[in-house]
């Protein structure tokens, strides 16, 4: 098995790409190591010491580092527990799902129709990029203009996750949906 790496925009955080499918549908962002009970796979990475952040994607894995810790140094390990999973025939998700994210907030009312309009664009536009980068976007709903995401994986405290939402994000939400003024994101 050849697992492949990339860099992310995130320095802290790498996109592993095991040539194989991780999740059959969606994501799941475990940011903590108790919240990576429900998956062998994200145990298996915060078995390795320094592992800050595991997100699971469709066909990579995201790994967030702590500061003092250099890729170096964890990299093989961290590639050790990846290619031990597979090879084990476990699934990366227990069948509870838990973590299980890649979803949009539901939201009717007056503002259903708009709602729609920013899931169909945040489905077609956002999120096939920032999962390039080795992330995920949660729409968490729009109230008096206002859009509310939340950023997971490798853009969840990247550098550039204020830049990307701002200048990216709300100005292409912006220019297809007058109603929207502002983005805003959601520290869950």
């Amino acid at each position: 098995m050849f697992i492949q790496t990339e860099s992310t925009p995130n320095p802290a955080t790498l996109k592993f790409l095991p040539g194989q499918t991780v999740l059959a549908t969606g994501t799941a962002d475990f940011p903590t190591a108790e919240s990576a009970a429900t998956s062998p796979l994200a145990r298996r990475i915060y078995a390795v010491d320094g592992v800050t952040g595991v997100f699971l994607g469709t066909d990579f894995v995201t790994v967030t580092k702590g500061e003092s810790i250099e890729w170096d140094h964890i990299k093989p390990s961290v590639l050790g527990a990846i290619m031990e999973h597979f090879q084990s025939g476990e699934a990366a998700l227990a069948e509870t799902g838990g973590g299980q994210g890649g979803g949009h907030a539901e939201h009717t009312g007056e503002d259903g129709e708009i709602v729609t309009q920013i899931k169909e664009l945040l489905d077609t536009r956002v999120r096939p990029a920032v999962a390039q980068d080795g992330g995920d976007i949660t729409f968490y709903g729009f109230e008096k203009g206002v859009v509310y995401l939340h950023m997971q994986g490798a853009c969840a405290g990247c550098p550039s996750s204020t830049i990307t939402l701002k200048m990216g994000i709300e100005n292409l939400l912006r220019h297809y949906i007058p109603e929207v003024t502002e983005v805003r994101p959601v520290a869950v």
